[in-house]
């Protein structure tokens, strides 16, 4: 097996004395340390002063967020370190013991090119919102990108030197940095390995600077925006779907369909775009080469919603209740594409 660097990567704010357990456990695996202290307040700062000088510890001034800590890391890692190693993220709160962190790192060096993910099973003792949480973001992120991962929360995490680049590339700087590296591999075919890890909760998980409100939000931000661009898009393409089924009522049922479906959709589509381009996805792109390829999008969208519409109404559904079917079935499509081909990010 090729010989790797073991690095330790802990981004920490208002840390507890836990971690100077986890520091002094990881350098007897002789694990070398880099923490990243993120604008942990006064009466925390002696937790940073304790650690000795075989631990690298770099600040933010201000707090700005688990995402950017992450990166400030990485990027450090990138301009320093050379040869061969691997990279193991983990929490500052005590929720990864160091035989996980070294059981994660093991399998990086096993599977090169690989993001292993340290993966805890959910038990009787497991904080409730934390439940809830892992349990929605896996049924999106399965949805989304059709891969099932069971524990898409988990900050357990390693990969060796040639992931780097990519990494430090992924936007976010808070928790949804995490969130979206899962996307950001599922997009690129980076293959993902979980290892299951111990579970591990201490006082209910009171350690963790997580606030499920407003960093969940910033976790599905993009897809809650997304759903309401999509809604009132929906409202517009129904509303003038009945609309025009009122007035070429006087055709066959089969030219007032599709006369309907497709005006319906074409006024809808371009307000869709716009709204997508500007508020939703915000990348810099060449707009015209965005507005072919959702144009193509659009088509594709189109002839399936048509057939499908056909179809449906031809084996004896409502019209209008199967236009409502159809619309859900082609939503989570759309999203996919227009954020992984349409509006992806553009590299610096």
């Amino acid at each position: 097996m090729r010989s790797y660097l073991k690095i330790a990567l802990i981004p920490a704010y208002n840390p507890e004395p836990c971690l100077l357990d986890l520091i002094q456990k990881l350098k007897e695996k002789d694990f070398w340390i880099l923490v990243v202290d993120d604008g942990s307040t006064q009466e925390h700062k002696k937790i940073f002063q304790d650690m000795d000088e075989r631990v690298l510890v770099l600040t933010h001034n201000q707090n700005k967020g688990k995402g950017r800590a992450l990166k400030t890391g990485l990027l450090y890692i990138q301009k320093h370190i050379s040869g061969d190693y691997i990279v193991v993220t983990a929490d500052a709160d005590g929720q990864h013991s160091p035989n996980d962190v070294e059981k994660v790192c093991k399998a990086a060096q096993r599977h090169p090119g690989c993001l292993v993910l340290g993966s805890r099973k959910l038990q009787k003792e497991t904080p409730l919102k934390s439940k809830l949480g892992n349990g929605i973001t896996r049924m999106v992120y399965v949805l989304i990108t059709g891969i099932n991962l069971y524990d898409t929360q988990t900050g357990l995490r390693a990969f060796d030197n040639t992931l780097l680049p990519e990494l430090i590339e992924v936007s976010g700087e808070r928790y949804e940095y995490e969130m979206n590296v899962l996307l950001e591999c599922s997009r690129k075919k980076v293959p993902m390995k979980e290892i299951e890890i111990e579970t591990i909760y201490i006082n209910e998980n009171s350690g963790s600077h997580f606030h499920p409100w407003k960093d969940s939000y910033q976790i599905y931000k993009e897809i809650f925006k997304f759903s309401v661009s999509s809604f009132l898009s929906f409202l517009l393409d129904y509303g003038m779907y009945i609309l025009l089924l009122w007035f070429t009522g006087g055709f066959s049922e089969r030219i007032s369909l599709l006369v309907s479906n497709v005006a319906a959709r074409i006024v809808s589509g371009c307000f869709n775009y716009q709204v997508n381009r500007k508020l939703v996805f915000q990348k810099e792109i060449n707009s015209m080469k965005s507005a072919v390829e959702y144009v193509f999008l659009a088509a594709v969208i189109l002839l399936g919603n048509t057939l499908a519409l056909e179809l449906l109404v031809h084996l004896g559904m409502n019209q209008y209740i199967g236009k409502l079917c159809i619309e859900l079935l082609f939503f989570i499509m759309s999203w996919f594409v227009q954020r992984t081909f349409i509006f992806k990010q553009k590299k610096e």
